[in-house]
């Protein structure tokens, strides 16, 4: 054999085993078995799908939906707190396996990570208002004061299709002071946000009224290349809403059966 084809099958074997490395990287559910642990980033401020308990635990609606999985899997369970600003970052660097922490499913997004069929819940925009105030539809705000959060992607909609007088404030707590203070009927957000809120015994006296609109589907996530892990949790999540788990999850945790739920449990069982 000439020196020549000598070294191209020399390079050919390396490519190979460069390859077969690579592709051993690449599956993350054979990683998560062999180390016995499933590690998840979620939310740990945004109660209550992510939020810590009295003891620091980290618990909620994600939370549980990681348990599931890692049971599936027959593994434990890891859970590490993420925000939107370093949630798709940890899992691109391998400091998570999975990441379920309240990501609204956009095509950009779909070229970061990788996000299985069928999105698991989503988020619309609602109102909180005193439940004095007796709202049941959109049109009784028509010209009414109602506090936004500044740069909301929903204040041009609320101020064109519904007519509302906008009292902006730079964040919440402001805008939530406002509200009791009587300085606005009623405070448009994140209606997972709003629900949430209501959990609080010092919102006895009001509600979340309306349906929401511009809902928005959220995704869990998989790092890009993870075919393997992706079509687990594709299966994960169509089980979920087949079998119900997310409505009861959503009654667990003090919430109401969200219409995307109830819709999907439909269309899957």
């Amino acid at each position: 054999m000439s020196r020549f084809l000598t070294k191209i099958l020399f390079l050919a074997v390396a490519a190979g085993l460069t390859l077969g490395i690579a592709s051993a990287k690449a599956d993350a559910l054979d990683d998560i078995k062999k180390r016995g642990t499933l590690i998840v980033g979620t939310k740990a401020d945004y109660k209550p799908y992510g939020f810590r308990d009295p003891a620091g635990n980290i618990v909620g609606l994600e939370p549980d939906l990681a348990a599931d999985v890692a049971k599936r899997l027959g593994v434990k369970l890891e859970l590490v707190p993420v925000v939107a600003s370093n949630r798709m970052q940890f899992l691109d660097q391998g400091k998570i396996d999975l990441m379920i922490a309240t990501m609204t499913d956009t095509p950009e997004r779909r070229k970061v990570v990788a996000i299985p069929d069928p999105d698991y819940y989503a988020s619309g925009t609602n109102v909180l208002t005193p439940k004095s105030a007796h709202l049941s539809d959109w049109s009784q705000l028509k010209g009414k004061p109602v506090c936004l959060i500044q740069g909301a992607f929903y204040n041009k909609e609320l101020q064109e299709k519904y007519g509302v007088e906008p009292v902006a404030f730079k964040g919440t707590t402001e805008a939530y002071a406002a509200l009791k203070a009587g300085n606005c009927v009623a405070v448009a957000y994140d209606d997972t946000a709003l629900f949430g809120q209501l959990l609080d015994p010092e919102w006895k006296d009001y509600e979340v009224p309306l349906k929401s609109i511009l809902v928005a589907p959220w995704g869990l996530a998989v790092k890009l290349g993870e075919d393997k892990f992706a079509k687990f949790m594709s299966d994960a999540i169509t089980d979920w809403h087949k079998t119900g788990l997310i409505l009861e999850l959503e009654k667990k945790w003090g919430l109401p059966n969200s219409q995307y739920a109830l819709e999907m449990h439909a269309k899957y069982k």
